[in-house]
């Protein structure tokens, strides 16, 4: 198994965000977490890449425990994440943003070879190498922070809400880009908030509810549960 999350409790102060959830991705796959707002969803994000303290249980990254690695050293192994919000550097180019993404690695030659890939991915990056990425639409932006995450050759990426705040058929194109990311050999942990699209993409999926995962499965099945359907894909896909 690739990524391992057994027994993790993350607090806000006082408040437990997540409480003793478990769960795993196995190479190669799309797995997802689905849930409402404040779920615990990015909480569970944040703390696989580093940025939220761990009060109990593990992160286990292909049989290396990362519980209380830094960020970057979870980057350097194969974790990266393109976080909620997108998270660009607005001032700098796109080409610049990319590069970002890659400060990590030495190897020129892997470097250019994974920079010809994510501009393959998203050509509307290469028809913007030179604007300042605070100037792209929002769809534009994601697919920069998508492709930002791929420059360090991830073996997992995290894709945090990838869809928020695009129009549906940017939303059709951004799930068509990551099942490709997939095929390509990356395994992807998704969050999202659009469950239909998100069931549609994955091998296994979770559901959170305040903190905890109350059911998991396959995407289809999770997809075909009632109390699922009901909840989040408004009884129907």
């Amino acid at each position: 198994m690739l990524l391992e999350v057994e027994g993790l409790c993350v607090n806000y102060g006082h408040i437990e965000a997540i409480r003793d959830i478990s769960f795993t991705v196995e190479e190669g796959s799309v797995v997802t977490l689905i849930g409402a707002n404040g779920a615990g969803k990015t909480t569970t994000m944040k703390t696989l890449s580093g940025l939220r303290r761990v009060r109990a249980g593990r992160v286990v990254f292909d049989g290396n425990d990362i519980t209380h690695l830094p960020p970057y050293e979870r980057v350097k192994l194969g974790l990266s994440q393109s976080p909620e919000g997108r998270g660009i550097f607005p001032g700098m180019t796109v080409r610049e943003n990319l590069d970002m993404g890659a400060y990590a690695r030495k190897d020129k030659a892997g470097v250019a070879a994974d920079l010809d890939r994510a501009l393959g991915l998203f050509p509307r990056l290469q028809e913007r190498i030179a604007q300042v990425a605070g100037t792209l639409s929002g769809g534009e932006q994601q697919m920069l922070a998508i492709g930002r995450a791929l420059m360090a050759r991830p073996r997992v990426v995290l894709l945090d809400e990838p869809s928020m705040g695009l129009a549906p058929k940017l939303i059709q194109q951004i799930f068509s880009i990551i099942k490709e990311i997939n095929a390509q050999g990356t395994t992807v942990l998704l969050v999202e908030q659009n469950a239909a699209q998100a069931l549609k993409a994955a091998d296994e999926a979770y559901v959170l509810e305040t903190g905890e995962i109350v059911r998991s499965g396959t995407g289809a099945q999770l997809a075909g549960d009632e109390s699922v359907r009901a909840a989040y894909l408004g009884g129907d896909l």
